[in-house]
């Protein structure tokens, strides 16, 4: 994995480290993954059957994004800042 053009492992060390520890802080709770699932599989199950479709733009990772979102935003008259 790499972040800011940086080849790292340490997230990945840690969260296999705490793990083998049993120390749940990093982990979702079965629970709180259950009450997402009731909540999110009414909406997924809505947007699967509907007539409309909402469209998805691919970009390459390490970009601003698909021109698509600087059309969308410049409705508004917004714009992104970019270095």
């Amino acid at each position: 994995m790499k972040s800011f053009g940086e080849p790292s492992d340490e997230g990945y060390v840690r969260l296999l480290a705490d793990a083998m520890l049993s120390d749940p802080t990093l982990f979702t709770r079965s629970d709180e993954v259950e009450a997402a699932w009731k909540l999110y599989t009414p909406l997924i199950e809505l947007m699967d059957n509907s007539p409309w479709k909402l469209p998805i733009y691919n970009y390459e990772s390490m970009t601003w994004g698909p021109p698509e979102s600087d059309q969308l935003i410049s409705k508004d008259n917004i714009f992104w800042r970019r270095p």
